[in-house]
């Protein structure tokens, strides 16, 4: 006999298993992983550094909503921070940023002779509406010689901050925040900013993400902060008030999250892998 209630929770199942098997729980053997964004296509994009300090092995891989991973860009030297702005990557490369088109062919946006000094240790980039792209040097990883740099259109550096403040340290992960500030985590001091980008004033939001590394926005204001020397994810709310969120990774990286904001995506740099974490 036919069972009309049978059939429609057998479409429900199918539909949910299928919904399923298309977010992969870890994506593995990746060279050395560091940072992930979603693309318009709704493919993610990974950075693979690749052996540390060998020039022309790193590169970006496309990953399928079905896991399966492809290379999109190749040549790069050390790849880690990314950020879209339109159909352009832009990618942080041991001394320069560098301009991907949507054929994965890439250009120089600002050499290393184009900053104010020359970088140390370009680490996360992120854009603005404008089109403005920022980019992290975390500087000797010591708490010396680091800033934050706006690079307009045009390949034109500026300082946003840095030149001896005693705030900047390391910094590393970027997030706009609103139109006029970008939220900044120190790799050294492990503290998280809101940087104002007209005056360079840094406001304190929290602390104690030990080689702060990622910033993330999830489900209703909640910040997420890798901690890449203790292999840690940290939630942060909008009081401020901070909780470890997983740990029992070996090197979390720049953090991610999937089209549809369920997941912070990690990047386990040392473990070579991509890990999905549902929020709430």
């Amino acid at each position: 006999m036919f069972n009309k209630n049978k059939l429609v929770f057998a479409v429900s199942l199918l539909f949910s298993m299928t919904v399923t098997a298309a977010e992969p729980q870890k994506v593995t053997g990746l060279q050395s992983p560091e940072s992930v964004v979603v693309g318009s296509d709704g493919r993610l994009y990974v950075s693979e550094i690749g052996e540390f300090g060998k020039d022309g092995d790193g590169k970006v891989s496309v990953i399928a909503q079905d896991g399966k991973v492809q290379t999109f860009a190749m040549g790069m030297d050390d790849p880690k921070g990314l950020a879209f702005f339109g159909n352009d990557l832009y990618v942080a490369d041991k001394t320069r940023v560098l301009k991907v088109g949507i054929d994965g062919k890439w250009t120089v946006l600002a050499a290393a002779d184009a900053f104010p000094v020359v970088p140390q240790f370009l680490n996360d980039v992120e854009a603005d509406s404008q089109g403005n792209v920022y980019v992290s040097d975390s500087g000797d990883l010591k708490g010396k010689g680091g800033a934050i740099y706006r690079i307009n259109k045009n390949g034109k550096v500026t300082r946003v901050v840095g030149d001896h403040d005693p705030q900047v340290q390391g910094p590393n992960g970027l997030l706009m925040d609103g139109r006029g500030a970008l939220l900044e985590v120190d790799f050294v001091s492990g503290i998280l900013y809101r940087v104002k980008l007209r005056t360079g004033e840094m406001e304190k939001i929290a602390e104690g993400f030990g080689g702060g590394d990622g910033v993330v926005r999830g489900p209703g204001g909640v910040l997420y902060v890798s901690d890449w020397k203790n292999g840690k994810v940290y939630s942060v709310s909008k009081k401020g008030k901070v909780e470890l969120f997983k740990d029992g990774f070996q090197a979390a990286a720049d953090l991610g999250k999937s089209q549809d904001g369920k997941y912070v995506l990690v990047p386990d740099m040392k473990a070579g892998e991509l890990v999905w974490l549902p929020v709430k």
